[in-house]
């Protein structure tokens, strides 16, 4: 079976959030197990929103939605790893807009995992997608050009 290798856009870096692995984070494979990967990411993102200064469930007066999910795994991260998930989110055009997530392990620099989600956001009266509002690439934007300077 061939598999598309996922690439984190480093130039579209927005975020860096440190946590832990968790005691309950372990699975029977006594690792990280996907569940709490997919909640540790998810903490990250929420963290990241708020970096840029919106709320997941409200970019400019819409929630976002986890429309799909790809993940790679590429090390294993085991109780009581330190980590960092970086995140990285592309200029959005249209109706949905990607993020990328990194998983790592600074104290060997290894990657865990790898992550590509697509978002939309909602209409609340009509729970249908709407355009990404400037207002998410403007900030994105800023947070990559004061990265920069």
């Amino acid at each position: 079976m061939e598999r598309l290798q996922l690439e984190f856009p480093e130039a579209d870096l927005v975020h860096r959030h440190p946590l832990s692995v968790r005691i309950g984070d372990m699975n029977y494979g006594r690792h990280l197990g996907h569940d709490a990967l997919i909640s540790l990411l998810h903490e990250a993102r929420a963290q990241a929103f708020v970096a840029l200064g919106f709320r997941e469930w409200d970019v400019a007066g819409h929630p976002s939605v986890v429309a799909d999910l790809a993940v790679q795994y590429r090390a294993e991260a085991k109780w009581p790893d330190e980590l960092e998930v970086e995140t990285a989110i592309p200029l959005a055009e249209g109706r949905g807009f990607c993020v990328y997530q990194r998983l790592q392990r600074p104290v060997d620099k290894r990657t865990i995992a790898v992550a590509r989600l697509n978002l939309v956001l909602l209409d609340l009266q009509s729970d249908k997608p709407v355009k990404v509002p400037d207002t998410l690439n403007a900030a994105v934007d800023a947070v990559k050009q004061r990265r920069n300077d």
